[in-house]
Parts: C-alpha cells; structure tokens; sequence
C-alpha cells in the first residue's frame, strides 16, 4: 500500500483543534446518506495543517467504514478508497495534510484505539473529533482526542495507548463566513421575520449560557463536599471569568443601566400604544362597514314594497 507521510506536521502535543464550518456540513450530510435513522456511525479522514499545538481542520471526506455490532474487533475500512481520495485531494490543495479523522460517535468506542493506529502512518500525532450529529444540548458538537501512551507503575505491566481530551472550538475564514450565511438564508423558513430569528437566536444562547453555569455550580458544590479533586487549573479560569465580569456597584454603571432599560422600556410602551390604537381604529372602520352594510341591506325591502303599491 502506497502511503503518503506527512512529514510537515510536527509531533509535539496538541493544545487546540479548530474545526471549520465546511467540515461539520460535509460531515451531516455523510451520516444523512448512510446512516440515518441507525444505530450505525460514519467515519471520515480530516485534512488540515498543525502549527504550534492547534490543529486546523479545514477539510474533509468520507471513507466506507463497516464495524460488526457484536463483536467490536471486527470491523473494515476502505484503504485504497482513502489513498485515492487523499491522492486526487493533494492535487487540488497541496497545504492540507491528513491529520486524523472523524466519527459521529457519539462516544469513544473500544475499537477506536485500533482506528486511530492507522493514521499514524500519515500524521505523529493524529487527532480524532467526534461530532454530535444530532445534539440533545446546547453547546459545541464536537470532542477532540489524540492518543498517548500509559505508563504502568508497575514494571511488569506493558504500556498502552490511551485517548487523551483536547479543547475544540469551531472557527471560520472571512470567505467561510460568508458561505454559512447564505447557506443558512436560503434553508431558513421566509416566513418568520428578522426580529424573531435575532429574539431565537438570543434565547438560544442565554439558555447555553445558563446550562454552563449550571455546569460550573455543579462541580463546584461536588469539590466542596469532597466528592471531585480540586483542580487549580480549573479554578484559575473560573477566577479569570468572575474578574471579568462588571462591578454592578459601580454608581454610574448602575445609572447607565437603568437609563438603557428606561429607553427600551419606553420603545416597548409606545411600541403597545401605536399597536392599540391600531386596533382601535381597524375596530372602528369594521364597525363603520357593518353598519353601512346593514342599512344597505334594510333599504331593499323598503324599495321593493314601495314599487309593488304603485
């Protein structure tokens, strides 16, 4: 088998993965043609560059990938499809190297491991991102790993690769950017307008943002009551966004905040009046039509009597 190293890619550990728009897309649509309404999961390869610990995923494509329910050691994946695809990929964009690959997961399986053996041969340190593609919670649906070996205290124990959790985030080129946008315009529905979409889209993030300080409470009541180690690093960040937040003690804060909400409480009101006195006055017109209406229809009668006694 003609494997193609990519010696570009540097083997020191990884600090982040970025995964692109066009890879979540490319993604959905790979588990929508083959494994929807499944218990199945899709695999894929991930091209991209890494420079100083983060990983970039800008590309991706997919690989005929079959694993056996029962028995997770027996499972098969496409090689001389993905050598062809990586061939005819490098032609077209020779910066993007095969730095690891994906699964719809949801979870790590047990045959991971032996999967992301294969790619070793491509990359030092092949990165692995499962994507949700079907997400049940708010927040970013992808979970980054790479591999690394395990050290027994025990000398008599041999040592074992074991997957590691690196940060992820979802990020986009200017040209990216402007792709998302259109896409998500023609597939959004015309009939709800921009304030709703915006009011939506507003509520989407205050509920994850209430999800992750619910999170954050959590782990901080269970290493109160001793049930989770305390971790510094955690709480060095946690530290870091308290002093972020504005000090709401702060005269002229409190006094530019309750100018703001005067001012939009004051659209708000006059937003109701304009609205009742439209009502208002279409109440009146329908009035004024019905009663025109019914004297219409009371001065039939009278005309028809009066032409029949001449």
């Amino acid at each position: 088998m003609d494997v193609i190293k990519s010696q570009q890619i540097s083997a020191r550990p990884i600090d982040k993965v970025v995964v692109h728009p066009l890879v979540l897309l490319s993604i959905v649509d790979h588990y929508n043609r083959v494994a929807r309404d499944t218990k199945k999961r899709v695999v894929g390869v991930l091209l991209g560059t890494s420079f100083k610990g983060t990983v970039d995923v800008t590309n991706s494509y997919a690989v005929p990938f079959e694993e056996e329910d029962k028995d997770t050691n027996i499972w098969f994946l496409d090689h001389n499809y993905h050598e062809s695809m990586f061939s005819m990929f490098r032609r077209i964009n020779a910066k993007e190297h095969v730095i690891g690959w994906y699964s719809s997961g949801p979870k790590l399986r047990e045959n991971d491991l032996n999967i992301h053996a294969l790619f070793h041969d491509y990359v030092p340190t092949p990165v692995l991102v499962i994507i949700d593609v079907q997400p049940k919670e708010l927040g970013i649906p992808t979970k980054a790993y790479y591999a690394v070996e395990e050290v027994k205290e025990n000398a008599t124990q041999k040592s074992q690769k074991v997957f590691v959790h690196v940060p992820s985030e979802i990020a986009a080129h200017e040209v990216e950017e402007i792709g998302v946008e259109h896409l998500l315009r023609d597939v959004k529905d015309t009939t709800i307008s921009t304030l709703a979409t915006e009011v939506s889209g507003k509520l989407t993030a205050l509920k994850g943002l209430d999800a992750r300080l619910k999170e954050i409470r959590s782990y901080l009541d269970l290493v109160i009551e001793g049930k989770l180690p305390l971790n510094h690093e955690i709480l060095y960040h946690l530290q870091d966004v308290f002093n972020l937040l504005p000090n709401l003690n702060v005269s002229e804060l409190i006094k530019s905040f309750a100018v703001k909400t005067n001012d939009m409480m004051l659209v708000i009101y006059l937003s109701s009046l304009i609205r009742s006195v439209i009502a208002l006055h279409n109440l009146i017109n329908n009035k004024m039509l019905n009663k025109e209406h019914e004297k219409a229809e009371d001065a039939k009668p009278v005309a028809v009597s009066t032409a029949a006694g001449s």
